[in-house]
This record gives structure tokens, C-alpha cells and sequence, in this order.
């Protein structure tokens, strides 16, 4: 390799201010519609904010990238002239804002890499700019279906093809529509565990079809099952050798004859034909195997990977439903028989119908499971029992677009199992994604219910059949990859539509196609003359290949350190024709005017340079998106931290670099969902009662009604009974009345509320009424104290006359002259009368 100055990838030439300058401009992000900023009639542009009342150019970078780039402009350059770039790639890795003048005469005092508007006002014209801006082109965008049983093809899902041209370090945002149509047609394929112990299970089934498709035709007018058995590898240990009987007749030790041990039969392919269903099943028995495990795994992959066999339909739902009430063998264990060859996901079903590798390949793994589901569209339902259940839903967390259900000991719930299963797969949408080239990174949005918009999460729950969600999702490309063009796939879990993403990486310049080999503006030809600046033969140094290496001067060496008697290049570099160059390292590159950056400095998380999530630039690291902190090791994801009700960290904790940290006392768990002191269920439900029907309460005053509470509401006259499932729950408001309400959440996990629609309020008093009755009330009392005084007096004079009758008759009187008395009649003596004269 040479060592030309504007050549040689280790030689890296900087402005005088690419030191603390470049690293203060390393974190600038700018968004995906930043190209420029407006142009100052004065002079070159600093970055500064545009004056106040001016209007700002659209594609202007954001207020961020305005502080940063004003920020540099203290140091005298802006995030593009202080790298000490000299090619036209390298000006366009810089940074998004970046442009390059690709003229051939060119000011030296002025950077060819720089702002687009400062470039236009040194005078470069715009066909002589080098800028290539990031853009969303949709490709293909069939409007979305209303119903799956029409005669067109369903689409559930647009746009189906996209084109994103980004340049290195750049972002683009593009937005996506996914719908749940109705009547869309449904597979199901019921594989049953053909064990001994489901004997009463096959029983209890053999009316399963006729029920299953009364019950989804209130769903679907276009359903077809199929069914299939499995039980384990007919090999040793997992089958029984000894006696001999017991090889074709496995039941021979307990007295009962059953089938001979096989690992999955292929028994019934998807029809419309329910009643065949049902007489297939009934024609079928049992088997027996030793070990406790079954092989379900392998009639997993079987169902899964023979299309023509099973008969899965591209326009339709997909269920597999897998019944047992044992665990199941998983990879490896295929060694206790001496199976040592991977299983390979290709169908081998023979013309019997069985499966003719069961013996050859070991059981399937669980991602090999997840791969070829999804790529099939299958969603799988286990329907196990109580003693494993636990198990099996360890399995579904890490399937996509699986659910467990509790399966009775004989079965007799499968029907309402598989018809509430199939509502919790219809209620939810969540995108994967496949094949995501290294170089990008996914940022998801989602906008569920009540248009609301929920950052990191790209999945929606509680939804009904006809609900369009969208999701905006932000694509971030780091650095330049290699290959031009990559594309990669998003789809949601189960669907059949998807969306094909194309990427070219914009990387290169145009002007590099039209560069001049042993140009004569290159020192008579000693270089290449491309993009405007020659690239120098090898031994050739210089902006015009003017020096050779072999020339020296001392004086030279003055312009190799940024102060005298500081060391030159760093000690990282010689010094050529007063340039260093830089040397060689096996960590990384040495970069700068004076060797003082390179890109293998910076702290390392769990031995890997900034945890593996960023770049080094200059000693710091430049976290890629989604990711913060001085080691890039802190996420700023939230999907992580969503619990199953669909809040972050059940709403009882935060989410801290990807973890939930929980405040709620009392609670625990991954997402803080465990908390047997919190508030019980009406307690919580009571304020979005509050708030989503009457809105008042602290969640309307917080504005954080829709957020908190994305319970459907509905008023009801009655609450009835709606089993176990719902909670009856009594409160009294601020206005003393009593409301009355059942949380209840359905097969899908919607939650829904009925409320009573008139709350039962105490009644004011009537005056009227209140003032009779006080009156009435007075007159009484008065009237019956006067009849009790009347009485009282009655009582006293009857007991006082009594006690004088008494004493009357008690006194003895004697008959004597009373020397008091006198009578009435006196006689007096008239002195003067003389009588007759």
C-alpha cells in the first residue's frame, strides 16, 4: 500500500479544530428530513438559529442539531469541517448534514466538505454538490381488505414493498397498516397425543368437528380441520421391547390391547367435511410408550412443514392445536436412543401417512419450531393440562403467536378452548421482523386504540375483528455496509402479508465515476483527479501531489504538533511534507491532523468497545439509536419492560435501560405484574370508571386517562353473570352515591366495563313533608302529655277522695251540746213596748 497522503486509507489529514470540536459534534443525530440550514447574507454559515420571525427551511436539521452545530460554531466550524475529511465518501459519513463541492478550483481556505448552504455561499455551484438526501418510496400499497371470504385475494397488511435510499448514519421513518378482516377463512389441524393416558380424551372428541364448526361459523363462513396423533419414537428406551408381545401390543403388560408405538401419523388432511372428521377420529386408539415424555415436537415440525399433505391455504388463518397431558422430548434427547443427526425441517411423510425419519433424526429444537411457524404462518395452540401448563407456557414466550390453554383431564373443554384461543390470537397484532440486515436498527411506534401513540412497542392487544392498527417505524442505517442494496422483511405474527423492505445505502458520490486517472492538475500526473482533489500515486504526497516522500525539510516538522515541544503525531504518526501520517494500528484507525484520535480508545462494557452498541470516535463513544450512557450500554427501549395488560411494568414501575425498576410497594417480577399488596381490581378500575364515564377523578386531571385505561366501557341497566371471569365491585363517589360496575375480560383479554347507567343516590329531604311531620309530631307529644298530666291528676284525686271515705269511716262522733254552736233564730225583748194601749 502507499503511503500518498490523499490516498492511503491509514492517512487522515484534519483541520486545526478536529480535536474537542469533533468530539463535541460525535453524538448529533440528525433526523431523517435534516439536509440544511438557511443561509446567512453576512457570511458563512455557523449553524445558528435562524433569526426570530424568519421562517425555516423544512428540511432544516432539529433543535437539537441546531444547539450542537451553534455550539460548534464557538470553536469556529460545524460538525462536517472539523472531521479533516479529503474524499467525497468520507465528507458523506460524517454526518447527514455534510455535502461535499466536487469543482476543481476550490478556495483552500475553504472546506470542500461543509454545510450545503455554506457551500453555495463560497460559490461552489449546486451541479459541482455532492448530496444525497434519504428517501421513503413505496413501491407497492394494495389497499387494505374489509373481509377475507370475498373472490379477490385479502390484504391485511400495506404497504407490501417499500425502497429506502439512506446515506451512512442516516434515518428514515415509513409507516405501515395492519387490519384483522372479517369472516377470513381459518385452518385448524387437531394433533392429539394417542398416549394410554388421553384414552378418555379420543372419546370425549369424537363429536369434536360437528361442535367445533357450529361454534366457528359465528366467526367464519370458511373453516376446514384436519387431524393428526402422535406418541413417540419407536425406539428404545422410549418404547417397550420385552416382553416380545409388547413390541407390536405396548398395552400387553396391563392387560388391554393397543396399537403399536408410533411417532406421528398424518390421519386426516384439512377439509370442509366436519362429519369426517368425527368418523376418523372415532376409528382411531390408543398406544403406550415407557417414559413419561411424549414426541410432539417432532409432529410439530411434521404438521408444520408439509403443506400438501396437511393442506394449509395461503389465504387463511393457520391454528395447529396440540393436546397432551405429558412434557415433551425436545433436541438432544434424541441421544438416549443414539440419535445423533439434527432434525432438518423437511417433510417425511411416507405414503402411509407416517413419519419415516422418527427413528433417523433427533427432535426439533425450539428456535428450529419458531423458524418454521412463522415462515408457515401458523399460530399453535397448547391445550395441555393443569400438571404441565406451566411448562408450556415457558415454551410459548419464546414461540411467537402462541397461546396455552388449561385442558380438563378428559378433554371436554378443548371446544371452548380452541374458540378462546383463537379469539386471543384474532385480538392481537405484533410485527416481526426477518432477515434485519446488521447495519440497521429498528425503532417501532405504535398506534393501537383511540389513536393513541405508544413508543417502543410494536404490538397491539384488546382489539376486535375489523381494527386497523398502524405502526411508524424508524430505520437507522450505521456507517456504509459493503453491499449496496439489502432488504429485509416485516410481518405480523401469524399473517400470511408482509412487507418487503428494499434499503440502498447511499454511499458513494457520483462524481467518483467521471475521476481522471494521471490527471495534469495532480502535479503533471502523480494522482488521480477525482471529486475535485487528487488522489496521489503512491510515494506522492500533498494537496496536488506537489511532494515526495523522499523530500525533506525540517522546518516542515513544525506543522506536525499543535504546540512546540509537543511530541510529533501524537507518537503516532511521521511526519511527511509537514502532514503526518498516521500509523497503522491492529486495534483500529489513527486519525486526525496530529494522529490524536482513533477509533479502539474508548471504555469497554463486558469486554466489548461501547457494549457492543456503538462506535468510537475519538475516545467517546457514539451510541447507535435505541441505545444511551457513557458505554452505550443502557437501552432506551420500553417493548421490553410492556407487561400482558399492555402497560409499562404493569403501571407499577419505570423502565430503565430496558428493565422495570418497581416503585409500587410490594411489587416484583420481570415487568413488575406480581403485587399482592397493590389495590385489587375494583380499586384500579374505580378511577377509570371515574375518568373514562363521568371524566373527573386524578386520571382525567392527569390527562392520563387514555394511557391508564384502555377498558372499553359499557352502560348496562343490570349486571349479570358472567362467570368467574368477572368481578362485581361497589363504590361511593364525591357525591355520596353509590356506583356499581363488573370488570370483566373476555376470551381475547379485552378488558370491558359494565357500568350501571344511574349511580343509586341518597334523596334530598322533602320540606314539606319534614315540616308536617314535626308539627304532627308536637301536637302529639303535646297532646299525650296532657292525657298523661290528666290522668296523673285523675289518678291522685281518686286516691285522695278514697283515703277521706276511709277516715270518714273510721271516725266515732259523740251526741252532745255543742258549746259553740248557735242557733239560727234570736229573740230579742223591745223594752219600750207596752203592749196594747
Amino acid at each position: 500500500m502507499g503511503k500518498s497522503l490523499l490516498r492511503a486509507p491509514r492517512l487522515q489529514v484534519s483541520s486545526a479544530e478536529g480535536g474537542l470540536a469533533a468530539r463535541v459534534y460525535e453524538p448529533l443525530k440528525a433526523s431523517s428530513d435534516s439536509r440544511a440550514l438557511p443561509v446567512a447574507p453576512e457570511g458563512p454559515l455557523r449553524a445558528e438559529p435562524p433569526a426570530r420571525g424568519s421562517e425555516m427551511d423544512p428540511r432544516s436539521v432539529s433543535p437539537l442539531g441546531i444547539l450542537l452545530l451553534c455550539a460548534a460554531g464557538t470553536w469556529g466550524g460545524n460538525i462536517c469541517t472539523t472531521r479533516g475529511v479529503n474524499s467525497c465518501k468520507q465528507c458523506l459519513a460524517v454526518s447527514p448534514l455534510c455535502a461535499w463541492c466536487s469543482a476543481e478550483v476550490w478556495a483552500q481556505s475553504s472546506p470542500r466538505c461543509d454545510l450545503h448552504a455554506n457551500l453555495l455561499h463560497h460559490g461552489c455551484r449546486q451541479e459541482h454538490i455532492e448530496f444525497p438526501s434519504s428517501s421513503v418510496t413505496i413501491l407497492e400499497a394494495r389497499p387494505l381488505s374489509n373481509k377475507g371470504s370475498g373472490g379477490s385475494a385479502t390484504t391485511q397488511m400495506s404497504p407490501q414493498r417499500i425502497q429506502l435510499n439512506l446515506r451512512p448514519d442516516d434515518s428514515q421513518v415509513f409507516h405501515v397498516q395492519v387490519r384483522q378482516v372479517e369472516d377470513y377463512p381459518v385452518d385448524i389441524y387437531y394433533l392429539m397425543d394417542l398416549s394410554n393416558s388421553m384414552k378418555d380424551d379420543l372419546r370425549n372428541i369424537q363429536n369434536l368437528g360437528t361442535k367445533l364448526a357450529s361454534e366457528m361459523r359465528k366467526l367464519t363462513s370458511n373453516l376446514r380441520i384436519g387431524f393428526g396423533a402422535f406418541v413417540d419414537k419407536p425406539i428404545s428406551p422410549y418404547m417397550y421391547i420385552s416382553p416380545p408381545e409388547a413390541i407390536k401390543n405396548p398395552c400387553y403388560e396391563i392387560g388391554e390391547t393397543c396399537l403399536p408405538m408410533f411417532g406421528y401419523k398424518h390421519v386426516l388432511s384439512l377439509t370442509d367435511e366436519v362429519t369426517r372428521f368425527n368418523e376418523e377420529v372415532r376409528k382411531q386408539s390408543v398406544s403406550r410408550n415407557r417414559d413419561a415424555p411424549e414426541g410432539g415436537f417432532d409432529a410439530i415440525i411434521q404438521a408444520t412443514v408439509c403443506d400438501e399433505k396437511i393442506g394449509w391455504r395461503n389465504d387463511a388463518s393457520h391454528l395447529l392445536v396440540f393436546t397432551t397431558d405429558a412434557k415433551t422430548h425436545i433436541a438432544l434427547d434424541g441421544r438416549l436412543a443414539g440419535i445423533v443427526q439434527p432434525n432438518d425441517a423437511q417433510c417425511h411423510i411416507d405414503k402411509d401417512n407416517f413419519y419415516s425419519a422418527t427413528t433417523t433424526l433427533d427432535y426439533p429444537s425450539l428456535g428450529l419450531m419458531t423458524e418454521k411457524l412463522s415462515q408457515k404462518n401458523i399460530n399453535l395452540i397448547f391445550a395441555v393440562t393443569d400438571t404441565v401448563v406451566g411448562l408450556y407456557q415457558n415454551y410459548s414466550e419464546l414461540i411467537p403467536g402462541t397461546t396455552v390453554g388449561t385442558l380438563s383431564r378428559d378433554s371436554s373443554n378443548v371446544l371452548q378452548l380452541i374458540v378462546d384461543s383463537y379469539g386471543k390470537i384474532r385480538s392481537k397484532v405484533e410485527l416481526e421482523v426477518r432477515d434485519l440486515p446488521e447495519e440497521l436498527s429498528l425503532t417501532f411506534n405504535a398506534t393501537c386504540l383511540n389513536d393513541e401513540v405508544i413508543p417502543g412497542l410494536k404490538s397491539c392487544m384488546g382489539l376486535k375483528i375489523g381494527d386497523t392498527v398502524s405502526f411508524s417505524i424508524e430505520a437507522k442505517v450505521r456507517g456504509c455496509p459493503q453491499e449496496q442494496q439489502k432488504s429485509f422483511t416485516i410481518k405480523p405474527v401469524g399473517f400470511k402479508d408482509s412487507l418487503t423492505v428494499v434499503v440502498n445505502f447511499d454511499c458513494e458520490c457520483s462524481c467518483e465515476s467521471h475521476a481522471e486517472s494521471s490527471s495534469p492538475s495532480c502535479s503533471h500526473g502523480n494522482g488521480t483527479l477525482e471529486c475535485g482533489v487528487c488522489r496521489c500515486n503512491a510515494g506522492r504526497l500533498g494537496s496536488h501531489c506537489e511532494c515526495s516522500e523522499e523530500e525533506y525539510n525540517p522546518s516542515q516538522q513544525d506543522n506536525c504538533s499543535p504546540r512546540p515541544g509537543q511530541p510529533l503525531c501524537s507518537q503516532r504518526g511521521e511526519c511527511i511534507c509537514g502532514q503526518c501520517v498516521c500509523h497503522s494500528s491492529d486495534f483500529g484507525k489513527v486519525t486526525g491532523k496530529y494522529c490524536e484520535c482513533d477509533d479502539f480508545s474508548c471504555v469497554r462494557f463486558k469486554g466489548q468497545m461501547c457494549s457492543g452498541h456503538g462506535q468510537c470516535s475519538c475516545g467517546d463513544c457514539v451510541c447507535n439509536s435505541d441505545w444511551t450512557g457513557d458505554y452505550c450500554n443502557c437501552t432506551t427501549r420500553t417493548d421490553t419492560c410492556m407487561s400482558s395488560n399492555g402497560l409499562v411494568c404493569s403501571g407499577h414501575g419505570s423502565c430503565v435501560c430496558g428493565r422495570c425498576e418497581c416503585t409500587q410497594p410490594g411489587s416484583y417480577g420481570d415487568t413488575c405484574e406480581k403485587c399482592p399488596t397493590c389495590p385489587d381490581a375494583c380499586t384500579i378500575k374505580k378511577d377509570c370508571v371515574e375518568c373514562k364515564k363521568f371524566e373527573r377523578g386524578k386520571l382525567a386531571e392527569q390527562q392520563s386517562c387514555s394511557r391508564m385505561c384502555r377498558d372499553e366501557i359499557e352502560t348496562v341497566q343490570e349486571l349479570s353473570d358472567r362467570g368467574k371471569d368477572a368481578v362485581n365491585c361497589t363504590y361511593k363517589d364525591e357525591n355520596d352515591c353509590v356506583m356499581r360496575f363488573q370488570y370483566y375480560e373476555d376470551s381475547s383479554g379485552k378488558s370491558i366495563l359494565y357500568v350501571i347507567e344511574e349511580p343509586d343516590c341518597p334523596k334530598g329531604p322533602d320540606v314539606l313533608v319534614v315540616l308536617l311531620s314535626v308539627t304532627g309530631a308536637i301536637l302529639l307529644i303535646g297532646l299525650a302529655a296532657l292525657l298523661i298530666w290528666k290522668l296523673l291528676i285523675t289518678i291522685h284525686d281518686r286516691r285522695e277522695f278514697a283515703h277521706f271515705e276511709e277516715e270518714k269511716a273510721r271516725a266515732k262522733w259523740d251526741t252532745t251540746h255543742n258549746p259553740l254552736y248557735k242557733e239560727a233564730t234570736s229573740t230579742f225583748t223591745n223594752v219600750t213596748y207596752r203592749g196594747n194601749m
